[in-house]
């Protein structure tokens, strides 16, 4: 391998430690309490509501898993990154194209660039009719090489997607809402200028987390952990017309997820 090959190696074995934004998870404990008094700092989170850490259960331990193969997706995905030519992974390629176009563009038209795209590369498929199970988490190269996922599939792609595109990990959040008809569905929300703007497969436009009605947020995700919002009353009273979905809204699993979670 020559001089240029082996620069271009080192490059992306460099990139990969860099996204790999997670952390360690050792250092989290199962045995933790469930639900700290400990809430955090408005505007620190999306909707400027208190938060907890969920320390045990069933969400807990689904989003630990899925950071374990979100990081193995960014190592993978750093390296194709910087070596296209010989990246193996038609599915890294695919996420990769969107990234690029992000990267093109500044503050918001960044967001909505890969909001747009991912809606548009992704189908909405629920996780039964996909994986034959009632609650799977995708990582973004398994969403990306099936071509489909559900609310939480499109929510984790984007989530990998920004922060490929330059996105600071303490800017970026998946959100679990739940409707006034008791259903639940997943966003990506990054964090823009001081305001949360929510990317959601249902719509090509990006909705700041003020002007979001006719939801409740219940959990909130990045690369520190999963949180649960103190319960809250339905946000409504939007004025003006409701925005028309883009995109047909999937029999998605997290409607049982809050049920599941541990107290």
């Amino acid at each position: 391998m020559g001089f240029l090959g082996q620069s271009r190696v080192w490059r992306a074995i460099l990139l990969a430690c860099g996204v790999a934004w997670f952390g360690s998870i050792s250092g989290l404990k199962a045995e933790t309490t469930a639900f700290a008094p400990t809430v955090s700092t408005p505007p620190a989170e999306p909707f400027a509501q208190p938060a907890a850490p969920l320390a045990a259960g069933y969400l807990h331990d689904k989003w630990l898993g899925l950071q374990r193969r979100l990081d193995d997706d960014m190592v993978q995905l750093a390296l194709c990154d910087g070596d296209r030519d010989g990246c193996v992974s038609p599915a890294a390629l695919r996420l990769l194209a969107i990234v690029d176009a992000a990267r093109q563009r500044e503050g918001r038209a960044r967001l909505g660039e890969i909001n747009r795209a991912v809606n548009l590369a992704v189908r909405a498929v629920s996780d039964e009719a996909l994986h034959g199970e009632t609650d799977f988490w995708a990582s973004p190269l398994t969403t990306f090489g099936r071509g489909a996922g559900d609310c939480e599939d499109f929510a984790i792609a984007k989530f990998a997607a920004l922060r490929l595109a330059g996105i600071a990990a303490d800017e970026l959040r998946i959100l679990i809402m739940r409707d006034a008809r008791g259903g639940d569905h997943a966003v990506a929300a990054a964090r823009l200028d001081g305001r949360w703007l929510t990317l959601d497969n249902r719509r090509m436009a990006m909705v700041e987390d003020a002007d979001i009605r006719n939801y409740r947020p219940t959990f909130v995700m990045d690369r520190d952990g999963i949180r649960r919002y103190a319960p809250a009353p339905i946000l409504a009273g939007l004025a003006g017309a409701p925005p028309e979905p883009v995109l047909p809204a999937s029999a998605t699993s997290v409607a049982k997820i809050a049920a599941a979670a541990v107290d």
